[in-house]
């Protein structure tokens, strides 16, 4: 059903881009650089990330076609990434580029949109989403649930100052945690489709 798919879009997205997370990374990259600054990078770092991610579920399926990976084989690897993003978000571990850019003047593009926000394993998560998506109306619910918690994600942005002085380092760190043992089970899930409907051909 369309509101199925679109809770199970919304909760993918949720766990995988972490608004609160991005936020506070966000937070670090801006600061003392005014509020024109941050307004201005919020907004273009959602822009690329909503085209990114759209981009690659309309055709990101037919690029794997024409290099002949299946969609089923994708589940697997996506699964496979997914996991392991989710488990250096449980056991802290540094993400590379994840961490850095602090001296860049534009962070919009990197390292905030790429890949922060819409990164491997968000594109993998993407296509996943869409291939699942077989009627136009689900589909349409997948994109709601895209432009949805980009919006979440922007607002999270624009407040990250005030988020900061909320939740503190720790709080933070509980977050993403739960955030990653959620989505290691979503990983889990992927894979054993991706397995069930390889073994079935």
């Amino acid at each position: 059903m369309p509101i199925e798919t679109f809770l199970h879009a919304l909760t993918s997205y949720f766990v995988m881009i972490d608004p609160i997370g991005a936020a506070v990374i966000f937070y670090a990259l801006t600061e003392g650089k005014g509020s024109k600054y941050r307004v201005s990078m919020a907004v273009k770092t959602i822009m690329v990330s909503i085209t990114i991610i759209l981009v690659f579920g309309f055709w990101g399926e037919v690029l794997l076609a024409r290099l002949g990976i299946s969609i089923e084989s994708l589940r697997v690897a996506g699964g496979l990434l997914l996991f392991y993003t989710a488990f250096h978000m449980i056991t802290g571990s540094p993400e590379g580029p994840r961490q850095g850019g602090a001296d860049l003047e534009d962070i919009s593009v990197y390292p905030m949109a790429i890949p922060l926000i819409s990164g491997p394993g968000c594109l993998a998560l993407t296509i996943l989403l869409f291939s699942g998506a077989s009627e136009t109306v689900e589909k349409a619910g997948v994109i709601g649930a895209v432009i949805l918690i980009n919006a979440v994600t922007l607002i999270a942005f624009l407040f990250s100052s005030r988020i900061i002085r909320c939740i503190g380092q720790t709080g933070d760190d509980i977050i993403k945690r739960l955030f990653g043992v959620i989505l290691a089970a979503l990983a889990i899930q992927f894979i054993a489709d991706g397995v069930r409907q390889l073994a079935s051909f």
